[in-house]
């Protein structure tokens, strides 16, 4: 089971993590192993307690977002009372929804599969430095590309171009890839600029980590996981706090055009390296 002081290192953890490209899940699965915390007994309980950390950092992005948030949804009622897309917003939306489809199916038909995923540390570990590579070929890639980081609306995106970004988000179904990471990639490879790209990737990362937490969480009502439900609001907490501080960290380093993903690229690559050796 797991105690209050590793539900509060793992919370800060989480929030720290989900939001900055380098995979919560991740770090959560290697560092469990590391400190000989992970369970091989009942990985669905490790699963349930980082859902409710997640389920957390979904509504510090959703508050954060909140006024984009009202708008986008009302946008997506008028537009299907008029049976037609005439605003960005509404467009937004629409783009949202799309993006969210590829993860939600995947997730819902290969859920058992993932779980078992979380077990093994080393594995997570490995997967991690792929997550490295795959934001430095984003970052080699773009640079090869004459205007590629323009100053665009996510709601300029292509519906094509949306789908791909939710393909992305598939991989981050697997610990030791990024959510944030990936979908990052995925808008950036689709013209967005890093801000923009960063900003459609938090968005829609909120729907996607709901719909696990609808899953999840009312296992903590059930009699196996009332011995959860403690360090799980520990956690919870921990980590709602480290996503605010995240987030406003991130949102003024991508600001800057000069600032880019390597950085978290190399991190992940020598993390992930000395995890796997060290496991």
């Amino acid at each position: 089971m797991i105690s209050y002081g590793q539900a509060l290192w793992l919370g800060v953890l989480q929030g720290v993590t989900e939001l900055f490209p380098i995979s919560s899940l991740g770090h959560s699965v290697v560092i469990s192993g590391l400190a000989g915390w992970s369970s091989t007994n009942n990985p669905g309980n490790v699963l349930v307690f980082l859902v409710a950390t997640h389920f957390a950092t979904a509504i510090v992005l959703i508050a954060f977002y909140g006024r984009e948030w009202v708008k986008i949804i009302a946008g997506i009622f008028r537009s299907l009372v008029r049976w037609r897309i005439e605003t960005n917003t509404e467009r937004l939306g629409w783009l949202l929804v799309l993006a969210t489809i590829p993860a939600g199916l995947v997730g819902l038909a290969l859920q058992k599969h993932l779980a078992a995923l979380f077990v093994s540390a080393r594995l997570v570990a490995g997967v991690l430095i792929l997550n490295g590579i795959v934001l430095a070929a984003t970052e080699i890639i773009i640079r090869r590309r004459a205007g590629a980081l323009q100053k665009r609306n996510p709601a300029q995106l292509t519906f094509r171009q949306a789908f791909f970004v939710g393909l992305t988000q598939v991989l981050a179904l697997i610990p030791g890839f990024s959510r944030t990471g990936m979908t990052m990639s995925g808008g950036i490879l689709s013209s967005l600029d890093r801000e923009s790209a960063m900003r459609f990737s938090f968005l829609l990362s909120g729907p996607i980590i709901l719909a696990a937490a609808v899953l999840k969480l009312p296992h903590l009502a059930s009699a196996s996981g009332h011995a959860l439900l403690g360090p799980s609001l520990v956690g919870a907490l921990a980590a709602a706090v480290a996503s605010y501080i995240s987030i406003k960290f991130l949102s003024r380093y991508f600001e800057k055009s000069s600032n880019n993903l390597i950085p978290f690229a190399l991190y992940c690559i020598v993390a992930g390296l000395i995890a796997f050796i060290l496991l």
